[in-house]
């Protein structure tokens, strides 16, 4: 409700005195306060904070009358009384001066907008004033306090007597009242019962409640009461009290008017707010305000007693101040906005300041304070003392209570407004029509069913305020501002100060000021202002016509009367309200009046009709009219209409709703009578329907939230009533929805009211994002190196923009309550939302919390309840390991013993394929099993995981697996909060580290590919597990990675191959090795590679029709080809790309035979060109920034230049420009172009090339020269078969495979025809290898099932081969560079990876 903002400021008196002040009292308007000090009375004025007069008694007269002890201003500010030490009651006249002359005027820049009116000297000038003194009185007894009431002073004297003083006290002579003769009881009902004895007691303080009709008291010995005349004049025999039970320490009392309550301040340091019973009259204690050692552990007990206790001005904060100092501000009813207890901050313990006493000022924006400084030094010399002022932000809730049913928050000091809308150019767009608002287009806002929420980017997308400066030309003439409201969509706000109102515009962040300054100093605003579309709606009187008017103000149109719609109310108006097209006014007769707002479309202006719908007398309920706090127009009801089929949102106005003094009241529409009227004419005939009688729906109510928006997907939320009831904490009044159309049970309600804490103080709801959004103090301590300074005194005050989430709360109510199936149904309607999942964590933290830190035993635990619940939702399994994470160890059994065994649950992740999830659970069972099942479960995740191809879970699985072997005890540990980092914390010891599995760079050595084995034997960080103790720990991962090697070799899944070696750093050669005669054979050539074809998105190749007369068929413009394919992809892409991470160490293969590969491929490349590349290190790079993704990176050149093998082919020129191509040649070159695949493909394909190569893996060379149409590839594998050690088995494979192939290739696929010719020499030379005679069946394809089937490729027609084939890029060519395939689309295991996932990094 209301913030303190910044530094408090030190208001210096010009006149120096040796004594100090230490009384202030405020005027009835607060724009004068009188300060008191022992011989001098002070008045200052308010805007600006100056000195007026100040009145100092002489010594003689100060011997006589005492010093000055107490005072008292009349309602009028025209007198003021002031009590002395000996009894006596000094009465001032206040003169003012005449109307020339000012203390102080504002001065004006010539032109400025000033209009004199007659009022302005008193408005705008700080006036001249004099006190003239008249006869003292003389009570003959100290004097205790003073009190004032209308014509009459209420004066109470320490001899046990209430004085009653006429202000004009020659014609009037006093009257006195014993207190003894008041007869006091508990309640006003009972006649006898226990008296008060009052012999001997007086009054210590006491303050009249206008609403109340009476005086609360506190006696001198503690004990609390209320005096209440029983006729109009105060007499010995019409007065009786009432007084509280238990208390006898009470020290100062307060009351507030608006709410009826009387806080009295205690010497326990706390306050106790009573209320009277309207039935009985009995003082209720309705709650209590102190400090709690929860939020005070320091000072809760050490305030001392309650110095003073003051309401603000609108009465919905007070304000408490202690013996000991120390501010401290809570709402109406005990919510705690912030406390503030000062100190010196230099380091050095000093007494706090302490406050002799404090003040409200206008509306609220200050608070004026009175220190009481222990300074001896300041009584012998003359000094300036000092008033302090805070300055306070508040809510526009406040004052003007229409804004509560709008989503945004608006906070206005002083001079300035405090917005939380975003950026108004996000909404610019949509809300901005301002040409079709001006020519009077209905089309002017969403209608009722769009939701107008900003939504969450919106709202909540940063924690700045959005501050509007106040229009200085307004300020100046309209200070204080009174109201401030916001439009729905946050963009237009209005505020109304002293006369007039000026509205602004975020999108053109221009203020908008009446043009006619006579116009707006002709009204004030007296029943607050609200938007309605576009239009400002106005509750004002107008001072000519001395009447009290509602009017409506377009937003576009300049500011003046001219464009107003203006209708005469009859009575004065208290509070104003919006509700769809219906206004709604409380009237000071307490009456309600019901207007409809219907835009005009007749007039050439934008304008507005208003009409009378409907009166309603509440003067039967309401005992006094300033005890209205809000009136709101609401769709919410009770009754049995409430069903799925037919929302109530569709019905009008259905319901008024009143905070009467905290109580809320509701009045329906009364329909009993018959419906078939509402079939006919609903229009009307629905608006003139009666009201029930008042029924209260709550106790204790601060503020109402309601919308008149629908979501049909949240009706739970949008069609609820929010209360905020103070330090009760909120409240909700939900509907309740029979699920699936069913008839509603009869015992079931049709709502319930649902109360819960939050943590902070809520000031608006946003229905459909299920949030409450606040503002708090945040104070910041200012090192300064003056103590006296206030900086270094007092803390820095900022307010902040809080949020919270609510919907755990209300879930656990229902589930409480049994109503299950409501809170499933609200718990699915609100399951989109982004913090979903953390409300059901916080459910299930919060009931888990609550249950298992219990001393006692629960008769009825919840939490089985709510984990039945969560369970519900597909997030099941994260929100209970989420929730595991951030509780303490000791509870974990307690909650699994509710949702269930973490093994299980393990289990079902695996299941559900979640495996980030199922590694917390790992952590889990790390910590409450033995290690033998954390190895078990680990290592099915292990294998899970690789298959899923999930790197960096692998990788973390690798560590956490040889942390579980490297030592740990066969007992689960205590508590993982206390394992060290370096001993086996899972996942919580690699979370701190880097994870990289290569090696440094240093290390490699050129010219040799070499691949280190990272896992069996790591270096660096990891070399804590070379360890012989470790050795079986790593031999068993290796076992698993070897396995999964060999499964995906068998399946040919050689991407996935490449992925693996990649990402894990496997010694993919070494394993190669020696699995080159066991998995690393291949069975089916075919086969084999048109897996390749498919999982390198490579295309078959294609011949064109006139390459069968052509003179280079053959393949004879290879060279052609390969020589542009080296300048224009390879060499260039390569050269460009980036090297991501630290290249892993490569080792080569101990073969004798293999020692030539290089060698043989390097005098290949040099004899098949002059200027060929040279072949440089291939290493394979995990990439740690692509995440999960593949990547096989490559350092050689991988051109095409080895396929210009044979001396006859001619060498093209490398300027490419000069070559002249026949049209025939161009064409061959392009259907070249469309048989190749991604270059990245290229690229990996290459690679696993020379992988294979160095592991004399020579079946797999064969089949990726096939792919990539490389005839070196051919002749050089050819060329190690004559090696004798050379399996003879390779050698029989090798020729039976290129046999199938070229068989296939006939049949199937003649696009590679050209290069089985082109490499009839190696085939010819295949065929002379001398070998041992085997059976024909070996040579056969073992897969000859699927040769069977509908071939992959089927020959195209002549006309489609001449179709032009679009150029690939290295962009994703799969589809575009197969337009042959015929067949079907088989579903596949796992999803086709991306082409742009695969990076190609260079060393």
């Amino acid at each position: 409700m209301y913030f303190l903002s910044g530094w408090p400021r030190r208001l210096l008196c010009p006149l120096r005195s040796s004594e100090r002040p230490f009384l202030i009292e405020p005027s009835a308007q607060r724009f004068y306060l009188a300060v008191l000090s022992e011989t001098q009375i002070s008045i200052w004025f308010s805007r600006p904070s100056v000195l007026i007069v100040s009145y100092i008694e002489s010594g003689k007269a100060a011997a006589q009358f005492g010093f000055y002890q107490l005072v008292e201003w009349k309602p009028d500010d025209s007198m003021i009384a002031v009590t002395a030490a000996n009894g006596y009651v000094l009465l001032f006249d206040i003169i003012g001066g005449s109307d020339e002359k000012c203390l102080y005027e504002p001065v004006y820049p010539k032109g400025a907008r000033v209009k004199v009116t007659p009022a302005y000297k008193e408005e705008q000038c700080a006036p001249a004033l004099t006190l003239e003194m008249k006869k003292p009185i003389d009570l003959e007894a100290p004097i205790s306090c003073l009190q004032t009431l209308q014509e009459d002073l209420l004066v109470a004297t320490a001899d046990g007597y209430l004085h009653m003083l006429h202000w004009d006290s020659v014609s009037n002579g006093r009257r006195a009242v014993n207190l003894c003769t008041i007869p006091f009881s508990l309640d006003l009902q009972s006649s006898r019962g226990p008296c008060l004895d009052l012999n001997g007691v007086h009054i210590r303080e006491m303050e009249y409640c206008a609403t109340l009709d009476g005086f609360a008291v506190v006696f001198n010995d503690g004990r609390l009461g209320f005096i209440t005349p029983t006729a109009n004049r105060l007499a010995t025999d019409q007065l009786q009290g009432v007084w509280a039970a238990d208390v006898s320490d009470g020290t100062c009392v307060a009351v507030n008017n608006k709410y009826r309550l009387m806080a009295f301040g205690c010497a326990s340091g706390s306050v106790l707010v009573y209320m009277i019973d309207s039935s009985t009259g009995s003082m209720q204690l309705s709650h209590k305000l102190e400090l709690t050692p929860k939020h005070y552990p320091d000072i809760w007990n050490k305030t001392g007693a309650v110095k003073m206790v003051r309401w603000s001005p609108d009465c919905s904060v007070v304000m408490v101040t202690w013996d000991c100092g120390g501010l401290s501000l809570w709402s109406v009813f005990g919510a705690h906005l912030i406390s503030i207890h000062f100190c010196h901050s230099d380091g050095t313990k000093k007494e706090p300041l302490k406050i002799s006493s404090m003040s409200w000022g206008v509306e609220g924006y200050h608070l004026w304070v009175i220190c009481s400084t222990d300074g001896a030094e300041g009584d012998e010399k003359l000094q300036q003392t000092g008033i302090l002022q805070f300055q306070f932000i508040k809510s526009a809730l406040t004052v003007n209570p229409c804004t509560s049913n709008q989503e945004q928050v608006l906070l206005h000091g002083e001079d300035r407004l405090y917005l939380t809308c975003g950026d108004p150019t996000q909404a610019h767009s949509v809300s901005d029509k301002s040409p079709s608002r001006d020519s009077g287009s209905p089309v002017h806002r969403p209608s009722a069913s769009t939701p107008l929420s900003q939504g969450l980017s919106t709202l909540l997308g940063h924690k700045h305020w959005q501050v509007v400066q106040i229009h200085s030309t307004y300020l100046e003439t309209n200070w204080p501002i009174r109201f401030a409201a916001i439009d729905w969509s946050g963009q237009c706000v209005a505020v109304a100060g002293r006369r007039g109102f000026a509205h602004y515009s975020l999108y053109t962040r221009k203020w908008k000021l009446f043009g006619n300054v006579t116009q707006e100093q002709n009204m004030t605003v007296t029943g607050g202002l609200t938007w309605w579309d576009d239009f400002v709606v106005v509750a004002c009187y107008n001072f000519i016509d001395r009447q009290e008017e509602l009017r409506l103000y377009v937003r576009t149109s300049n500011l003046d009367n001219v464009f107003a719609s203006v209708t005469k109310l009859q009575a004065d108006t208290l509070l104003l309200n919006v509700f769809r097209n219906v206004v709604i006014l409380f009237r000071a007769d307490c009456s309600i009046c019901l207007y409809s707002i219907e835009r005009r479309h007749d007039s050439p202006n934008p304008s507005v009709s208003v009409e009378l719908l409907q009166e309603v007398s509440m003067s039967r309920y309401i005992p006094h009219p300033g005890l209205v706090v809000s009136v709101t127009l609401t769709s919410v009801r009770t009754e049995t209409g409430i069903t799925l089929k037919a929302p109530q949102q569709a019905c009008s106005a259905e319901s008024i709703l009143l905070n009467l003094a905290g109580q809320l009241i509701m009045l329906q529409r009364d329909r009993s009578g018959p419906q078939v009227r509402e079939k006919d004419t609903p229009a009307n005939q629905t608006k003139l329907l009666p009201f029930c009688p008042p029924v209260v729906l709550a106790q204790c109510v601060e503020n109402v939230w309601t919308t008149c928006r629908s979501n049909r997907k949240k009706r739970h939320l949008m069609e609820a009533l929010w209360l905020s009831c103070g330090e009760a904490g909120m409240k909700v009044w939900l509907p309740l929805f029979p699920r699936d159309h069913r008839k509603p049970h009869s015992f079931l309600s049709r709502r319930i009211m649902l109360p819960f804490h939050i943590n902070i103080y809520p000031l608006t709801v946003l229905f459909e994002d299920a949030l409450i959004l606040g503002a708090s103090n945040e104070t910041a301590v200012f090192d300064g190196t003056g103590s006296s300074s206030l900086e270094a005194l007092f803390p820095f005050c900022t307010v902040e923009r809080t949020s919270q989430i609510y919907l755990h709360h209300i879930l656990r109510q229902l589930l409480v309550r049994n109503l299950g199936e409501q809170a499933l149904m609200l718990a699915q309607s609100c399951a989109t939302l982004p913090y979903f999942p953390h409300v059901l964590e916080l459910m299930v933290h919060v009931v888990l919390e609550e249950e298992a830190t219990s001393r006692e035993p629960i008769p009825d635990p919840l939490l089985p309840t709510v984990a039945k619940f969560v369970t519900e939702f597909p997030l099941f399994l994260q929100t209970i390991v989420h929730c595991a994470r951030k509780t303490e160890y000791a509870l974990w059994n307690y909650l699994f013993a509710a949702v269930g065994n973490p093994k299980d649950l393990f289990e079902e992740c695996l299941m559900a394929q979640d495996l980030d999830t199922a590694a917390s659970y790992l952590i889990i069972l790390q910590n409450m099993e033995v290690p033998a099942v954390s190895r078990q479960h680990a290592t099915l995740l292990f294998n899970t995981a690789l298959e899923q191809g999930k790197w960096d879970l692998c990788r973390h699985m690798i560590r956490f697996l040889k942390a579980i072997g490297s030592g740990e005890s066969e007992t689960p540990p205590s508590t993982p909060t206390t394992q060290e980092q370096s001993s086996t914390g899972g996942f919580e010891f690699f979370r701190n580290r880097s994870i990289s599995l290569s090696q440094s760079a240093d290390s490699i050595a050129g010219g040799k590919f070499n691949l280190q084995k990272a896992l069996s034997v790591p270096s660096g960080p990891g070399e804590r597990w070379c360890k012989d103790s470790d050795s079986a720990e790593n031999l068993y991962i290796d076992m698993m990675l070897w396995r999964h090697a060999r499964h995906l070799l068998e399946q040919v899944r050689l991407r996935d191959l490449g992925c693996f070696s990649a990402q894990l750093g496997f010694e993919l050669i070494g394993w190669l090795c020696r699995e080159r005669t066991r998995v690393a054979r291949i069975d089916d050539f075919v086969a084999a590679l048109k897996c390749l074809h498919k999982d390198f998105l490579w295309p078959f190749p294609v011949i064109p029709a006139c390459s069968i007369s052509s003179p280079l068929k053959n393949g004879r413009c290879r060279p052609v080809l390969s020589s542009r394919l080296l300048k224009s992809q390879s060499a260039d892409s390569l050269l460009n790309s980036d090297m991501d991470t630290t290249p892993p160490q490569v080792t080569t293969a101990n073969h004798s035979w293999l020692d030539s590969l290089g060698e043989v491929s390097k005098e290949l490349d040099s004899a098949s060109s002059h200027g060929g590349p040279q072949t440089h290190e291939a290493f394979l790079s995990p990439l740690i920034n692509k995440g999960e993704e593949c990547s096989i990176g490559s350092a050689t050149d991988l051109t095409e230049t080895s396929s210009m093998v044979d001396g006859d082919w001619t060498m093209v020129d490398e300027n490419f420009s000069t070559l002249s191509l026949s049209q025939s040649e161009l064409e061959h070159i392009s259907m070249e172009l469309a048989n190749k695949g991604p270059h990245k493909s290229q690229v990996q394909l290459r690679y696993l090339l020379h992988v294979f190569m160095e592991a004399g893996c020579l079946e797999w060379c064969v089949v990726i020269g096939l792919i990539l149409r490389d005839a070196g590839v051919i002749k050089q594998v050819v060329g190690f078969l004559d090696s004798p050690e050379v399996p003879a088995e390779t050698v029989q494979s090798i020729r039976a495979g290129l046999k199938a192939v070229d068989l296939w290739a006939s049949s199937d696929c003649l696009g590679y025809k050209p290069f089985l010719n082109l490499i009839g020499p190696q085939l010819l030379k295949l065929l002379e290898v001398p070998v041992e005679q085997v059976q024909a069946e070996a040579f056969q394809p073992t897969g000859e099932s699927k040769l069977s089937d509908p071939p992959l490729l089927l020959l195209p027609r002549a006309e489609e081969l001449t179709a032009a084939h679009p150029l690939p890029s290295d962009g994703p060519a799969g589809a575009s560079a197969r337009p042959l395939d015929d067949t079907p689309p088989q579903p596949e295991e796992q999803e086709p990876l991306e082409e742009g996932s695969y990076d190609c990094t260079l060393s």
